[in-house]
């Protein structure tokens, strides 16, 4: 953070979008170790808590601030390529609800829950059952799109008065 406010004087955006992923599926109880789940509950929430705690501070201090975490649809149901990730994303946006209360008002924090993107590393992990269910199941027959996402995040760097929210971005396959 000492090196981001050095070379630019501020610090004004925070965008968790780092992940790991394995897809279990989710009867497969043995096939989710535990050396797994740390790895994924680590990078997907653990690792954005950590961001988060590192950039409050300044956003504080300078007044003003926005955090944007990437969740998933897994994260709003039991659903997505294992148990471990649906948790941590789950975990990620009731995380983006508590930082809204934690850091309010100078920081804003929102998350983006994208359905099935394809394209992308993330749907590399994926059966291809997965990505055929995802698609057959959307009201738009497709996948969600990653530029609709990007703009997403955008809007939400640019909001000021949304936080603590979830912004679903799937083709019309999830309902909240």
């Amino acid at each position: 953070m000492a090196d981001v406010t050095a070379r630019f004087g501020r610090l004004d955006v925070l965008v968790n979008d780092a992940a790991y992923n394995k897809a279990i599926p989710f009867p497969d109880l043995d096939g989710l170790t535990m050396e797994e789940w740390d790895r994924i509950i680590a990078v997907n929430l653990t690792g954005p808590m950590r961001l988060i705690k590192a950039v409050a501070p300044v956003m504080k201090a300078q007044g003003r601030g926005r955090i944007v975490n990437i969740a998933s649809v897994a994260g709003l149901g039991p659903t997505g390529s294992s148990i471990a990730y649906a948790v941590s994303k789950a975990g990620l946006i009731h995380l983006t609800r508590c930082m809204a209360v934690a850091l309010a008002p100078e920081t804003l924090v929102n998350c983006v829950a994208p359905g099935m993107l394809e394209g992308t590393r993330a749907t590399a992990n994926l059966r291809p059952e997965q990505i055929d269910r995802a698609n057959a199941t959307a009201l738009l027959k497709k996948a969600a799109d990653k530029d609709d996402c990007a703009d997403m995040v955008v809007t939400l760097c640019r909001t000021e008065t949304m936080t603590g929210q979830t912004v679903v971005i799937d083709a019309g396959r999830f309902f909240h």
